[in-house]
């Protein structure tokens, strides 16, 4: 009678969801705690908008405000977005090399990638802050948030601006959490991966 080989058990579906957050640490769990705050954000841009379709369709009178605010909104999520899938450690990445390395060969490329992803989003931390400069401050030094300059002239530029800066300046330091963390745990195959004794 043959033997069937035996197969590593797969993590429950739990513990591959939990994975990242361990990676990313405590900041990466209070990110993925906060996002519920701008999900709800696309449902408040949907609701905006048919509040928008049936004033202007029905009763003839369209809003100032709508189109701006349901932009900016959705804005925020979007930049939210990058960091979220940095938290969960689910952002872009080329795998072809990834798979066919060893264990150690993957932990030493999860460690440089997090290093780069460090170091690119602290460059794109500066660049927007050079933004923040031209849209938060007026010549003289006094905080005036840059308008959209339409009827509505609504701040929101100017914010979008500060937070994109607020959250690359977050991205940075997940990033420096993953590396560190990525660094000190021991090599581990990829649950999409079983091992045959």
């Amino acid at each position: 009678m043959s033997e069937t080989p035996q197969h590593l058990p797969l993590p429950e579906p739990e513990e591959v969801q939990e994975q990242p957050l361990v990676v990313s640490g405590l900041l990466g769990r209070l990110i993925t705690k906060t996002s519920n705050v701008f999900a709800l954000g696309f449902l408040l841009s949907m609701a905006t908008l048919i509040y928008e379709i049936v004033m202007r369709h029905v009763f003839n009178s369209p809003t100032l405000w709508a189109h701006e605010t349901t932009t900016f909104i959705c804005a925020i999520g979007f930049v939210f977005g990058g960091l979220f899938c940095a938290a969960r450690d689910k952002h872009i990445r080329v795998v072809i090399l990834y798979d066919i390395v060893g264990p150690k060969m993957r932990k030493t490329l999860d460690v440089f990638i997090s290093v780069v992803c460090m170091i690119s989003s602290g460059f794109f931390a500066w660049a927007a802050w050079l933004m923040v400069e031209r849209a938060a401050f007026t010549p003289t030094g006094d905080i005036h948030l840059e308008t959209t300059g339409s009827a509505f002239n609504a701040p929101y530029p100017g914010v979008l601006k500060v937070f994109l800066f607020l959250t690359l300046i977050v991205l940075t330091v997940q990033f420096l959490v993953q590396a560190f963390n990525y660094a000190r745990k021991a090599p581990i195959m990829p649950a999409s991966h079983t091992l045959s004794d």
